[in-house]
């Protein structure tokens, strides 16, 4: 039997889900890297091929999504990261109404309607505020732990504000609050508000009606789902691996494709 591939290109991670022709999920691997090529997004399919025992023989359909979904070789069908994120989503959380995506290199929000169909969304992928990267930035100007953020934020007593949305004019305003002994929990809860502006802003243009689910790799991130829950004044939904949900979205496009060759 042959099975269904989706592979999703990111800047930063390539991340591939396998799935059986019924659509259970039967393996998936996420490949980290200071920049996502194509060895990386043919080594992320490699292991998630092997986890589930199977062979690139095996392999019935291949749709590839992200970033870099065109910069690949391999793959019968590219499909949009937009409408793969919605329907990775839709089949983890049947209902879900809004997605917000937090990327290595961009963000975006989109708005489903009930059936699960993209009704409207909003991107930013031209600065680097309101995305991974920022935190990146941010964490190696105060010499803490990216992974350790989150939890930090959540300890702070009195958050510090930062007000410029660049990263550059951020990150030195980050320093100067440093340099001025400023608090470095207060600093980081700061620094988690600012992004959670930028991320909320991005939204209301699409319009944010819940329930909404938080994919991408920031959704690992416990201070920033805690301040999106508050400024969206709801409960997010974070799936058990939120990296995969875009990867997971095109697995679900390759079944039908899949499906249509075997009805031919």
């Amino acid at each position: 039997m042959k099975v269904a591939v989706g592979v999703d290109i990111g800047s930063l991670t390539a991340k591939t889900v396998v799935m059986n022709s019924d659509g259970h999920i039967a393996s998936y691997r996420v490949i980290q890297g200071k920049i996502v090529d194509e060895a990386a997004a043919a080594a992320s399919l490699q292991q998630a091929l092997e986890a589930a025992h199977l062979t690139e023989a095996e392999i019935g359909f291949l749709v590839t999504t992200g970033y870099g979904r065109k910069m690949v070789s391999f793959g019968d069908k590219s499909i949009t990261e937009i409408s793969c994120h919605a329907r990775g989503a839709q089949f983890l959380h049947p209902g879900i109404r809004t997605v917000i995506d937090i990327g290595g290199q961009d963000s975006k929000a989109i708005s489903l309607n009930g059936e699960g169909s993209v009704v409207n969304f909003a991107m930013n992928d031209k600065c680097a505020a309101g995305t991974g990267r920022f935190l990146e930035v941010m964490a190696n100007a105060l010499q803490v732990p990216l992974d350790e953020m989150g939890a930090l934020s959540l300890k702070a007593k009195n958050s510090a504000s930062i007000s410029s949305i660049c990263t550059v004019f951020a990150e030195s305003e980050v320093i100067s609050l440093t340099a001025q002994g400023r608090a470095k929990l207060d600093i980081i809860a700061g620094i988690h508000e600012a992004i959670g502006r930028r991320i909320h802003s991005l939204a209301n243009h699409v319009g944010v009606i819940s329930p909404v689910l938080m994919s991408g790799g920031v959704a690992k991130n416990i201070g920033m789902v805690r301040v999106l829950e508050k400024l969206f004044e709801t409960a997010m939904v974070v799936p058990p691996e939120p990296q995969i949900v875009g990867a997971l979205g095109a697995a679900l496009f390759a079944i039908e494709e899949l499906a249509r060759s075997v009805k031919k």
